[in-house]
Parts: structure tokens; C-alpha cells; sequence
């Protein structure tokens, strides 16, 4: 836009901007604000991936004073089924629950009954619904806001979301006890919990906690690492006395399992509802284990083929939306962040806790 202006000797002038200066300027307040936007960007991210630490931070501590009042720390343990059976891995007990009074949760631990199922359906299974109130209640220590909320409903809510679960090892089996080759982790389903006597490794090197995507709620579409896929392969993680469900010692199968993994990726069966919530002690709910370094190319991947759920051995890993990597909690109370060109043999070794294995510093 041209003003134009007398002088006191009656010869024109212009004021104002011409459309080529606009223009300029435009462009320079663009190329300022491309030069900014990855900035704050990145320190949104980094406030985020702060929040994220101290989460597993919370966890970690919260699992040692656990140990300090009951002498063990806390497993995935069943519940009771209609008839007075046991109810197994379907509807048990996660060790996030058992740990909710020390991470100020205890109304929500208070409101539940531990002797009753967390999920199933009232032909099969009784009283799970007087614990709906507590379970679907969305605990902020359970979310890594770098991560999208499961986008899912959860007995006719929003589900809860769970991004960090708690590690079996470098195992594919999620037993505890009972067994001859029980996983090699700090966490499990059922049998006598662990303590810190029992980790021979050391609290320091050992993995407690992991950290993983949320599923998308789309089992038509595979979004790969997050996505759980049924391959019904049971060349490694067989029967819970198989000494492959272990590494290293099943490394060999391990290889070879994935890449069928891979193979059947487009063909088999998806499940997209990985960390759904935070009640549940099973794979894919609330545990999870150390067999690759965090977003591998692969899918998790469930060993059985038209399961209802995950209760099965299989792989399921570490992830998160964090470039490179992804946060863990160390038995110390520590929380690291793991690369994902981290070797094999360093990931296992950091998730067993009484293997032997010795771990250099600057290995991950």
C-alpha cells in the first residue's frame, strides 16, 4: 500500500511499505519460524521425555518399598474364577496394582478386591465387576506423554492406557514358579516373588521396568513394534520347563523365530490393544520382557494363533516414541536410556538378574 504525502513545498512523497517490502518481510518472519518450530518442538519433547524418567523413577522406588514392607517384590498373581478355581493368567493381579499405595494411589488400592477377577464375562466369571469403578481409572504414572493414549473404551470408558511394563527378562516365558526354566527377570506370574537378594547381577545392571508403545485400537492395520501378531511357532518359548524360553541360551531359536516373525508379519493375525491398562498381569497388559533392544523392525509376537488374549509365551518388547531409544528402570532405583542399536547379548543381559553376565559401562 503507497501513501502519498505533500511537502511543505507542495512536491509529493511516499510513505508506507511498497508490495515487494511486504513481501520481504513475509518471507523472513516464514524462515524465522521454520528455524524456531524445531526448536520448541524439541523442547516440548524434552520436557516430556523428562516426565517419562521420572515416572519409571516413581516405579522404581515405589517397587523397593514394596520389597521393604512385604520382603519380596510384588508378581502378577491370580485371582479367584467362578466355582472357587483359580482364575490363571486371565483376570490376575498386576504387580502396577499391587504397588499403587506407594506410588500415591491407596484410595484406588483400597477400592479393590484382590480376590476377585479384573476381567471376564458374567457367564464364566464372577464378581470382576465390582472392580470395574477401580480399574478403569487412568493413573498418570503409568503414562509416558510422549506416547498417544490407547484409543480404545475399557468397560464403557476410555481405556486407562499403560506405557511401562513390568520385565519377565530376557525370557519368553512369564512363570515364576512351578517350573524348572522360569523367566529370568525380576517380574512374574505367580510362584514366590523376587527380593534383592535374588539379584545376583546386581540392582544396577538389572531392568525392572521397560517402557513401550501403546496400541492403536486397528488390528486391520500392523504398526510395527507395537502391534502383537499370532504366529502359532512354538520353535522357541514351548513349555514352561523349555530351557529355550531363556537367554542366551535360546538365542540360536530366537533368530529364527523372528524372522518367521517378520515373514508372516502381512498374513497372521494383529492385536493392537498392547498397554490397554494397568490391572491386568499378563504379557502385553502389564508385562513384558528383554529379547530386543527398544522399536526393532519386528511385531511383538504371540506364539499361539486365535487366542482371546495374550496370556501366552511370545515377545513382547520394549518401544516408545522417543528418537533412538527408549527409557528403563534400573532394580536400583535408576532410570537409563536404551539405544536401539544396542547388542543383543547387552539387552539380554540387562533384563536376567542372576545369569552372571557382565556388562560393560559404556555397552548401551
Amino acid at each position: 500500500m503507497i501513501i502519498v504525502r505533500h511537502s511543505s513545498q507542495g512536491r509529493p512523497f511516499r510513505t508506507g511499505f511498497t508490495l515487494i517490502e511486504l513481501l520481504v518481510v513475509i518471507a523472513i518472519i516464514a524462515v524465522l519460524i521454520a528455524l524456531l518450530l524445531p526448536a520448541v518442538q524439541a523442547a516440548r519433547e524434552a520436557a516430556r521425555r523428562s516426565q517419562c524418567i521420572n515416572n519409571l523413577k516413581q516405579m522404581a522406588l515405589a517397587m523397593q518399598n514394596y520389597d521393604s514392607a512385604n520382603g519380596c517384590f510384588p508378581g502378577a498373581y491370580p485371582a479367584t474364577r467362578i466355582g472357587g478355581t483359580v482364575g490363571g493368567t486371565w483376570g490376575a493381579w498386576s504387580p502396577q496394582s499391587l504397588m499403587l499405595p506407594f506410588l500415591e494411589q491407596k484410595p484406588i488400592y483400597d477400592s479393590i478386591n484382590f480376590n476377585l477377577l479384573n476381567q471376564g464375562d458374567t457367564s464364566n466369571y464372577v464378581g470382576y465387576v465390582a472392580n470395574t469403578t477401580s480399574i478403569r481409572t487412568r493413573i498418570s504414572s503409568f503414562l509416558c506423554p510422549s506416547s498417544p493414549l490407547y484409543p480404545g473404551t475399557f468397560f464403557g470408558v476410555a481405556s486407562p492406557t499403560n506405557n511401562y511394563f513390568a520385565s519377565v527378562g530376557s525370557s519368553t516365558q512369564w512363570q515364576a514358579g512351578g517350573v524348572t526354566n522360569k523367566c529370568n527377570g525380576v517380574f512374574g506370574y505367580n510362584g514366590t516373588g523376587v527380593a534383592n537378594r535374588d539379584i545376583v547381577d546386581g540392582t544396577s545392571n538389572t531392568i525392572a521396568f521397560g517402557e513401550w508403545r501403546s496400541g492403536d485400537n486397528n488390528d486391520a492395520i500392523l504398526s510395527v513394534p507395537s502391534d502383537v501378531i499370532e504366529i502359532g511357532d512354538s520353535s522357541i518359548g514351548g513349555g514352561a520347563d523349555t530351557p529355550s524360553n531363556n537367554m542366551p541360551y535360546g538365542g540360536s531359536q530366537l533368530q529364527a523365530w523372528l524372522l518367521n516373525c517378520a515373514s508372516l508379519a502381512k498374513t497372521a493375525r494383529g492385536r493392537s490393544f498392547i498397554g490397554e491398562q494397568w490391572a491386568t498381569g499378563m504379557f502385553g497388559r502389564t508385562l513384558g520382557n528383554t529379547l530386543l533392544a527398544p522399536n526393532p523392525p519386528y511385531p511383538n509376537c504371540n506364539r499361539t494363533t486365535g487366542n482371546g488374549d495374550f496370556d501366552n509365551t511370545g515377545m513382547f518388547g520394549m518401544s516408545s516414541f522417543h528418537s533412538g531409544g527408549a527409557n528403563i528402570a534400573m532394580c536400583d532405583g535408576s532410570v537409563r536410556f536404551l539405544k536401539s542399536t544396542t547388542a543383543l547379548p547387552v539387552v539380554w543381559s540387562l533384563g536376567s538378574r542372576s545369569q552372571g553376565e557382565v556388562i560393560s559401562s559404556d555397552s548401551y
